[in-house]
């Protein structure tokens, strides 16, 4: 009987740390891991002529992948450029007239300088005889002819300015002129401008050109198909950084700071765990109902709150996998 009870207590004591260590857990969340996927998407319509990816490629941004045919672009942009060509040559260009304007007015002002310079001298001779006559050393009649000769180049200076004035009146008119004349022209000119802007943009939208660094996670489209704009290329995901989504109690919750520091788990194919760093960098400030796919450390919670914790990726986490995090 003793041994019968001997071997009773040994089974009772295998049977209760059995099931301690079925329902205990040494971590304290878990959660799958995520990264975020962007689906990119055509920014042309027509045929794709070249499309070089493939999934699981690594692609930086500014990385010219493909393009679509956009020929039909091109011929639109050559018929509006030949059109803007066609407007310039009906524009008039006051240039010519100008120019002989110009020259014109170059020979008056150096005119206007020359009489400028001979009135200075009279006005030194006239200054000098003055002083003469007052010492009667001088006729009056030298002086009176020098004021004669200073009235005549006065009255040639002011036809000369007169004949300035005239000539930047025609310029200016000229101009005016050219201008009112090439404002109905040219008023065709700008929205063909503004559709060659346009058309030219079209054709650059026609390749495709990553905007992000990342691993095609999905390709949505291949060579030689026919895509409008909007429909979706590829998706693209950093792998290189990626979060564990977990969730924790609200026991839990008053445990955990931002940039906190943890520790990630995986299972490692063999029964045991890869063990990892991670911080915190997101916490929920609303509670919800436990999904059913997660489980927490205490099951009986009903409500939880969702974080997310970073970790560096060397190729070991993948989407959708899951993790466990300790504090």
């Amino acid at each position: 009987m003793k041994k019968y009870f001997v071997y009773s207590g040994l089974l009772l004591s295998i049977l209760i740390t059995s099931a301690c260590n079925r329902g205990g857990k040494d971590y304290d969340a878990s959660g799958s891991f995520e990264a975020i996927e962007r689906v990119i998407s055509a920014e042309a319509t027509g045929v794709i002529k070249k499309l070089d990816i493939q999934e699981g490629q690594i692609i930086n941004a500014s990385d010219t992948l493909g393009y679509i045919d956009v020929d039909n672009l091109f011929l639109q942009a050559e018929q509006v450029r030949a059109s803007i060509d066609a407007i310039d040559a009906k524009t008039n260009d006051p240039g010519p007239q100008i120019t002989v304007l110009n020259a014109q007015l170059k020979t008056q002002e150096s005119q206007m300088a020359t009489l400028g310079q001979q009135i200075l001298n009279i006005d030194k001779e006239i200054q000098r005889f003055q002083n003469l006559v007052k010492a009667n050393a001088a006729p009056q009649k030298q002086l009176d002819d020098l004021i004669a000769q200073k009235l005549v180049l006065q009255k040639q200076l002011d036809g000369v300015e007169t004949q300035k004035s005239v000539l930047q009146a025609q310029i200016s008119s000229a101009r005016q002129n050219v201008a009112i004349q090439n404002t109905a022209v040219l008023s065709e000119e700008e929205p063909n401008r503004k559709r060659l802007a346009l058309i030219e943009k079209q054709i650059r939208d026609g390749l495709i050109i990553s905007n992000y660094t990342g691993t095609i996670t999905t390709q949505l489209a291949y060579d030689g198909e026919f895509i409008s704009i909007g429909k979706p290329l590829y998706k693209i995901a950093n792998l290189q950084e990626m979060n564990l989504r977990a969730y924790i109690t609200g026991d839990q919750l008053p445990q955990v700071t931002l940039n906190q520091s943890v520790t990630v788990r995986i299972d490692d194919g063999e029964g045991g765990f890869t063990e990892g760093p991670g911080k915190i960098v997101w916490i929920s400030d609303k509670a919800e109902f436990t999904p059913k796919t997660i489980q927490t450390k205490d099951e009986r919670a009903n409500l939880v709150y969702a974080i997310k914790i970073q970790v560096a990726n060397d190729g070991k986490y993948k989407m959708g996998m899951y993790g466990e995090i300790k504090f």
